[in-house]
């Protein structure tokens, strides 16, 4: 009975058992199998479509399009890089085909096959952010240029499936050609470059158009590992990672027949560069990138335009002149101040225009001690007087106008006027009587000895002759602007206008020029990806007569031989100029020019704090800083140095104006005083050191020969008019040919 039992027990649990299994065996067939299979793909394919559909093709990201401005010193060598990220964007046109296929050998060989995607990277990729094993390689050039133009470089499941998906659109909607170049552009390399042509410059200091096959496979082989592979910066390990990489890169180019075996045998390792740092905004940069940019805006360049970036400038600065009119400023004004000690010396601020007369181009430029010190470029600011640079262009306008004096005779170079202080000018409604330089009279004069000597009671009395109306438009002419402070009145011809060392350069290069316009020009080229910029002729049309300009060009040769600008004389060169040194000494002149180069130098007393113009007398303890002193010393020494030591070029000038003689004056002196107010810009006399006693207050000097025996009363061979006559000048004779300026006798400066 009890073994019945069992036996009938374990047939029960027997049968449960075969009935249990039948049952997981008809849920779990492989037809069930198979259906749930292909469920499961149907819906994954769907929700990878719906997934396609609905994402769209963003539009680049915030930083995938920043680009650098890069500027360039004349001869091609970078001046400076502007701008947050370090990139500046190049067409394909613009990189060597073997160096693009070097790219394509290094990442994704079957890059102009693909479909733009790598399923099985990707997948991979996913499961390693999954599992928390970080990135993995496997993406193709697509990819990764979708996710540097597009995306962001951070590791989640959400970013890889986007960039799949953006990926095989791209690859649709655009060209291989397109997306590589895009891939190249926006890649990081290392040492802060983005794209290939900042790396290019980086590694190997040229532009990404003159790369090498080797150079191009080593950028390429980087892109795996920058910091790990750049060179001068890796360890042992990391070199020998690079090579290995570089001769991967290379091998592939021979196995898909884009690198000839013969050359790639023939190939060493290109080592790159050490690095180098960016050039800043310190220094004279910052003035020189800031003129360049306002000449872009003067074009028509929109400055949220040149802010965005991707411009590349190259500027007319000539790198060894702009060192040496540095130089020169150092050597000749910064060794000689005290700008901690002493109050004067730390207000003194320089500027400098130097330019080629033939071409209108900036060669070189000085805007201050530096841009991030001073941000005022002292070069083109307008705030201060030009002083008695102005009294040429007063006698420009009177031989371009055929102008005659009260009496009338004609105005030219030995046309005599009156040379008494403080005398009132005669035939204006406005009452003037300027005061010359320390008081001193000088009886009648020619007007080359009234520039050689800067004498403010002639050029008064010119400018009144010749018409202020006409006069300042002869200035604006010559390329003045018309700044605050330029009246039609007697007392402009003291240069009592505001005007910049950059104007007043193309003043005196249009002169030098034979009177064809010249406006300075520091932009030669301007180029960007979308667009290049058609930059003006700096040379113009005729602004004067080559006659009038050639006659002014000699009698300035006049005050560099034997006046006020003899600072700047050297049988070295030939030269013409004049000096300039405004009301109470707030700014000191010298504007000179050879055949060859036109600068313009000046100083200016600035109380930052206060935003106001101070003295400049007590500058280096030297008296009144006047532009015979170190403005005709800091353009004598910047000149020499751009000359090359010298130069044997020669004004090519045309017979000057004659004058028409007249009748010489027979009446007594005119008074030394005068009721009316009377601004006195005032300028040094020739040849004789700066006493250091500001105008107004008498010279206890003794004149030299050549100078009336009297401050206040002229030889009495010579009678000067009286202020009742009908004219202050007096008759003149033939005026001389061209003045060489130039003295074999004079020592070469060195």
């Amino acid at each position: 009975m009890g073994r019945a039992e069992a036996r009938r027990s374990r047939q029960r649990g027997a049968r449960r058992v075969q009935e249990s299994g039948g049952g997981i065996r008809r849920l779990f067939t492989w037809r069930k199998l198979l259906g749930t299979l292909f469920t499961l793909c149907l819906l994954t394919m769907g929700g990878f479509y719906a997934v396609y559909l609905f994402v769209p093709v963003p539009t680049a990201n915030a930083e995938a399009e920043l680009q650098s401005n890069v500027y360039k010193y004349s001869d091609g060598s970078l001046l400076a890089r502007s701008g947050k990220i370090n990139r500046s964007i190049v067409g394909l046109d613009k990189i060597p085909d073997p160096v693009e296929k070097a790219f394509v050998a290094a990442e994704n060989k079957t890059f102009y096959e693909d479909a733009g995607v790598d399923f099985k990277g990707t997948a991979r990729g996913i499961v390693n952010t999954v599992t928390g094993q970080g990135k993995q390689g496997g993406s193709t050039i697509t990819q990764q240029y979708v996710k540097n133009y597009y995306l962001d470089q951070s590791q989640t499941v959400t970013r890889k499936l986007r960039e799949l998906v953006i990926s095989l659109k791209v690859d649709q909607r655009k060209s291989k050609e397109e997306i590589l170049a895009g891939y190249l552009n926006t890649s990081y390399y290392g040492r802060g470059a983005y794209g290939i042509q900042a790396a290019s410059q980086a590694y190997y200091g040229v532009d990404a158009g003159r790369l090498t096959v080797g150079q191009g496979a080593y950028l390429a082989a980087l892109l795996q590992a920058p910091s790990q592979y750049d060179w001068t910066s890796a360890t042992p390990t990391g070199r020998k990672l690079a090579t290995e990489r570089w001769n991967y890169v290379l091998d592939n180019m021979v196995e898909e027949n884009w690198l000839d075996p013969a050359e790639r045998a023939g190939m060493e390792f290109p080592v790159p560069q050490r690095p180098k740092p960016a050039p800043g905004m310190e220094g004279q940069t910052g003035y020189l990138v800031e003129a360049a940019n306002q000449e872009l805006m003067d074009q028509g360049v929109k400055e949220e335009d040149i802010k965005a970036g991707g411009w590349t400038i190259t500027l007319n600065i000539d790198k060894k002149r702009q060192k040496e009119l540095v130089e020169a400023v150092d050597e000749q004004l910064e060794s000689r101040l005290d700008r901690e000690g002493e109050e004067v010396d730390s207000t003194v601020q320089a500027g400098a225009t130097s330019v080629d007369p033939k071409t209108g181009h900036v060669v070189a430029l000085y805007g201050g001690v530096g841009a991030t010190e001073h941000w005022m470029s002292n070069a083109t600011r307008r705030d201060y007087q030009p002083a008695s640079t102005f009294k040429p262009l007063v006698f420009a306008s009177a031989l371009e106008n055929g102008s005659e004096t009260q009496d009338g005779r004609r105005i030219g170079v030995n046309t005599r006027y009156d040379g008494t202080s403080k005398r009132p000018v005669e035939g204006s409604d406005t009452p003037f009587a300027p005061e010359n330089e320390d008081d001193r009279s000088y009886g009648e004069v020619t007007v080359q000895r009234a520039m050689n000597k800067s004498i403010n009671s002639v050029f008064a009395q010119m400018i009144v002759d010749v018409g202020p109306d006409k006069v300042k438009k002869t200035a604006l002419d010559l390329g003045m602007k018309d700044t605050d402070g330029f009246v039609e009145q007697p007392a402009v011809s003291l240069g009592t206008m505001g005007a910049s060392t950059w104007d007043m350069a193309g003043v005196y290069a249009t002169l030098d020029n034979h009177g064809k316009k010249v406006t300075p020009a520091i932009v030669k080229s301007a180029e960007h990806k979308d667009r290049t910029v058609e930059l003006p002729d700096p040379v113009g049309t005729q602004a004067v007569s080559r006659q009038t300009a050639d006659t002014v060009t000699s009698v300035l040769t006049g005050v560099v031989r034997e006046g006020s600008g003899r600072a700047a004389a050297t049988s070295a060169y030939q030269a013409a100029g004049k000096t300039g040194t405004s009301e109470n000494n707030k700014s000191a002149w010298f504007a000179g020019y050879t055949p060859e180069l036109v600068t313009v130098v000046a100083l200016f007393g600035e109380d930052a704090e206060k935003g106001t113009q101070v003295t400049l007398t007590g500058t280096a303890n030297s008296g009144r800083a006047n532009g015979g002193g170190f403005p005709a010393r800091i353009w004598a020494d910047y000149t020499l140095d751009a000359l090359g030591g010298g130069s044997d070029a020669r004004f090519d000038l045309d017979a000057v104006e004659n004058s028409d003689p007249g009748p010489k004056p027979s009446t007594s002196p005119s008074p030394s005083t005068s009721p009316s107010p009377s601004p006195s810009p005032s300028d040094e006399p020739s040849g004789t050191p700066s006493s250091g006693t500001p105008s107004g207050t008498p010279s206890s000097q003794s004149p030299s020969a050549d100078e009336p025996s009297s401050p206040t009363q002229s030889p009495s061979s010579s009678p000067s008019p009286s202020s009742g006559t009908t004219g202050p000048g007096s008759g003149t004779g033939t005026a001389p040919g061209p003045d060489t300026g130039f003295d074999k006798d004079r020592p070469v400066r060195q």
